[in-house]
């Protein structure tokens, strides 16, 4: 596995897994707390829920959206929205800390003016693996993804450019952020079934926060 220190200097550190990809070791923990203050205020108004692949499977994981765009799986494709298929109503605004947070995260990896517009939130319970993918739906793919850990540790796949590519395995802890984008924006990429445990804030669960730029 490639982890490499690019900056000794930083606190927490800021390791390196591809060209243009690191791993931001608790680079949330200053905002931890709020995030998970309006997290559970956002899942009052957008519920998690189990949605469908295009192929008629049911997902392991748990999901809900903020932002303008959420998105979305079902026989259709996947997609965004800017309306909640469940609610029937626009997904919740991004709250101001998740914004912030997703920028200065986006910075701190080298990469400058990210705004995200949407927030795709997972839920993984004892179990709930995600294969591997990558993240292709959006209208740009200029703009990085950011991706940040709640909860329970996972292990993280973090593949190549192509499917057949034989990934590397990560441990992400709670307040872990992971971003990546440019040369290493479409690689493949995804978590090994989580295994059980109980952390103090969040119990026998880890939630994943995803910021993309998905719109104009």
């Amino acid at each position: 596995m490639q982890e490499d220190l690019f900056d000794n200097s930083t606190n927490p550190p800021i390791l390196a897994i591809g060209k243009q990809s690191f791993v931001l070791k608790q680079f949330a923990d200053a905002v931890v707390e709020e995030v998970i203050t309006e997290l559970r205020q956002l899942v009052k108004q957008a519920p998690f829920r189990q949605l469908q692949t295009p192929g008629g499977q049911q997902m392991s994981v748990q999901t809900t959206c903020c932002g303008s765009w959420g998105w979305h799986s079902d026989r259709k494709g996947y997609r965004y929205v800017d309306v909640d298929p469940v609610t029937q109503r626009a997904w919740p605004a991004m709250p101001v800390v998740f914004a912030k947070l997703a920028q200065q995260a986006a910075v701190a990896a080298g990469f400058a003016g990210f705004s995200a517009d949407s927030c795709l939130i997972n839920r993984y319970l004892p179990g709930t693996k995600m294969g591997l993918h990558r993240d292709q739906d959006e209208r740009d793919f200029s703009a990085p993804i950011v991706s940040v850990s709640l909860g329970l540790p996972a292990t993280f796949l973090w593949g190549g450019l192509e499917r057949k590519s034989s990934p590397q395995r990560i441990i992400l802890q709670h307040g872990d952020v992971v971003v990546w984008g440019g040369a290493d924006r479409l690689r493949y990429h995804g978590v090994m079934p989580l295994a059980d445990g109980h952390h103090p804030r969040l119990g026998r669960q880890r939630v994943n926060l995803t910021f993309r730029k998905a719109g104009d």
